[in-house]
């Protein structure tokens, strides 16, 4: 896979917010990208089956021209609490059904074990459940949004 094309992978990845991707190729090569900030993807390569792939490198990004430091903004301040992530790709439903009251809101109090959310994948509906005690601080995807695998679906502090 050529630096283009990852470059076009990793416009696609900032554009609709995704942390990580692997995409395979025609020809059984696979490449796996991770952001490890919200502007820099990282090229993974990974394991392939055949022992006549090559190893593919990060797409390089020429740097941009620094700003005065007056125009710098801080950084952004590390998001708090534990984040629950998507276990599969597919639907985030915040509720049992339509109409229904949501599982959890902002500030609800969770206990371990107990439902927070509900993905719907391939007309199954798997519960996600809180793997710990806590308050939900943020909820990051709205009802009916399509997750993928590992995305952040809330926050719990």
């Amino acid at each position: 896979m050529d630096s283009k094309r990852l470059a076009e992978i990793a416009d696609v990845m900032e554009d609709r917010g995704l942390t990580r991707v692997r995409v395979e190729g025609p020809d059984g090569t696979a490449v796996e990208l991770e952001r490890a900030s919200a502007a820099q993807p990282v090229a993974v390569p990974m394991p392939m089956p055949s022992a006549m792939t090559a190893p593919v490198a990060a797409p390089t990004v020429a740097p941009a021209a620094p700003e005065p430091a007056a125009q710098t903004p801080a950084a952004a301040p590390e998001p708090k609490g534990t984040e629950v992530t998507a276990p599969m790709v597919g639907v985030f439903y915040a509720a049992p059904a339509p109409g229904d009251e949501p599982f959890v809101h902002v500030g609800s109090k969770v206990k371990a074990g107990e439902t927070l959310c509900i993905i719907e994948a391939m007309k199954v509906l798997n519960e996600v459940t809180a793997e710990a005690d806590g308050e939900v601080l943020e909820i990051c995807v709205a009802d009916g949004d399509l997750v993928e695998f590992g995305s952040c679906l809330m926050r719990i502090g």
